[in-house]
């Protein structure tokens, strides 16, 4: 291992950690504050996150840029404010008359490139202040959209009202906000119940190791990336 030139890691993030607190992990172990992540995964999203320490974080804006591949699954006929489980659902409207044929064209309409509204529950900064910090205190969030890719969505099963899916996105698509709008495209509306990030560029989640395998590969290797800053 090159320690001068610092080192990416890829981890397999557990649900309910914020990527920060992955970070955070990854600062103990490593014994270094020269770290950071390359794209953010929610609390309630697992999966791959790339992390960059030493002279690696120079990369970051690289890794970041680089395509995403998620699969998932969303629960037609219900919504929630935060378009996922971090808030309670709507109650269940009747879905019997939606197709798996009916999913699979809606889903069409969103391949290319968009204009998506993020989710008011989304780290993104209104007036210095994270908008989820203002939604979670019940005031209006009101974001503007933004210009994504969708390469592919793909509905790989549907087990009403669930609904499986595969996406290939840029970089800074809101795969609940895809959900959402798929369901305000149907009529019957949508959340997000699991995301799982599997791709990020070449580097796919089978590679990706548990924070628990990061910590005992460095048992033995202190400082693997450079020393902290005086």
């Amino acid at each position: 291992m090159n320690t001068e030139e610092g080192i990416v890691l890829l981890v397999n993030k557990p649900l309910e950690w914020t990527s920060f607190d992955v970070v955070n992990k990854l600062r103990y172990i490593l014994h270094t504050r020269k770290i950071g992540h390359a794209g953010t995964l929610d609390p309630l999203a697992t999966g791959l996150l790339i992390i960059c320490a030493g002279k690696m974080t120079k990369q970051i804006d690289t890794f970041q840029a680089q395509e995403k591949e998620y699969t998932g699954t969303l629960v037609l006929g219900q919504t929630t404010p935060s378009y996922d489980l971090e808030t309670e659902p709507t109650t269940a409207v009747d879905t019997a008359g939606i197709t798996p044929t009916q999913v699979k064209q809606a889903a069409q309409a969103f391949v290319g490139n968009i204009e998506q509204v993020p989710p008011a529950h989304s780290s993104i900064k209104v007036g210095g202040k994270r908008a989820y910090d203002m939604a979670r205190k019940g005031k209006a969030v009101e974001l503007k959209p933004r210009a994504v890719e969708v390469r592919e969505f793909e509905i790989t099963n549907c087990r009403f009202p669930e609904v499986d899916f595969r996406v290939v996105c840029s970089k800074g698509t809101y795969i609940r906000s895809l959900a959402h709008d798929l369901g305000q495209k149907l009529g019957v509306g949508a959340y997000l119940s699991s995301l799982c990030r599997t791709r990020i560029g070449s580097f796919t989640l089978d590679q990706a190791e548990t924070l628990e395998q990061i910590q005992r590969r460095f048992a033995d290797q202190p400082l693997p990336v450079q020393p902290q800053d005086p």
